[in-house]
């Protein structure tokens, strides 16, 4: 009897466990361009909700500059590179996700070395960033990586797996509705914007370098020579030993995996950066400079190159 007792308590365990797995596992989605598989049980609708509310909250408080060269360039290297993006996607199949970007870029007076993004596409630097950047160049790969978390839907996958960690029986049991508290809670931490100037609840690491990585081919299509990256992490490391990490270091790869690594995938961005790594002197608007060279059709499932 008590052996039958175990057994049937075992039973039960294990198919626990499966129903959790599987839930899971259909619950899976891709990133785009990389072919990663995410955790996503949440929503695209309720994540783009959640976190607009937040992002208008912190805007409608926050000391955004307006009518200055910085901030034109902010809202005019955003622009650029999120056309592209969305070139990109509608060429490579991804036509349905464009209807979930509204494209934001603000400029924010505030001396930390910072920047984030939110998903659907709203995107915010601070003053305190530009003397790192320097130049629309080092801009462009900031925003890049801002960008490439929005179009990876990190913020989905970030909030998915805290879920998955706090409520996974409640999962299998189907006990949480996408407009449940649980997810509402967990979702304001991960958009916590507030007196920190920044989402509190950092990313992953592979979703630091997946955004490094995108951010790179993403700033190539939209025309800004995506070498000078190298440059501008030399200048955030040299930042980071004279200031203390900044912000936006402060849950990143370390300054010598990122650049190793974006030195490794360089050659693969120059591809994108009109055709042959070369900027086209005679075109004033990158992205028509881009459109009139075929888009290559790139997979994770079909090329080394965007294994991560």
């Amino acid at each position: 009897m008590e052996m039958n007792k175990k057994r049937t308590t075992a039973v039960a365990k294990y198919s626990f466990v499966v129903i959790i797995m599987a839930t899971l596992i259909q619950a899976c989605g891709t990133v785009p361009l990389t072919g990663r598989k995410q955790l996503q049980l949440v929503s695209d609708q309720e994540v783009l909700a959640l976190s607009l509310q937040q992002y208008q909250d912190f805007i409608r408080s926050a000391p955004v500059e307006t009518g200055t060269k910085d901030a034109a360039m902010v809202k005019r290297v955003g622009a650029n590179i999120a056309s592209a993006v969305e070139t990109f996607l509608k060429s490579n199949g991804y036509e349905s996700e464009l209807q979930k970007y509204a494209w934001e870029f603000n400029l924010v007076k505030d001396e930390s070395v910072n920047a984030f993004a939110m998903p659907g596409g709203k995107v915010v630097a601070f003053t305190g960033l530009l003397p790192v950047t320097r130049d629309e160049n080092g801009l462009a790969v900031v925003l890049g990586h801002e960008i490439a978390h929005a179009v990876a839907k990190h913020a989905n996958e970030r909030i998915s797996q805290q879920i998955a960690l706090q409520y996974g029986g409640a999962i299998a049991g189907g006990l949480l509705g996408g407009s449940s508290q649980a997810v509402q809670q967990i979702a304001g931490t991960v958009f916590g914007l507030g007196s920190q100037l920044g989402v509190l609840l950092p990313y992953a690491r592979r979703q630091e370098l997946e955004s490094d990585e995108l951010g790179l081919i993403f700033m190539a299509l939209a025309g800004y020579d995506p070498r000078t990256a190298i440059a501008f992490w030399q200048r955030m490391a040299e930042n980071s030993q004279s200031q203390g990490v900044p912000e936006f270091l402060s849950t990143h790869p370390s300054d010598e995996n990122r650049i190793a690594r974006l030195m490794e995938i360089m050659p693969t961005a120059l591809k994108y950066y009109n055709g042959n790594g070369v900027l086209n002197t005679d075109c004033s608007n990158p992205i028509e400079c881009k459109t009139k060279i075929p888009v290559e059709t790139t997979s994770a499932k079909t090329s080394e190159d965007w294994k991560f």
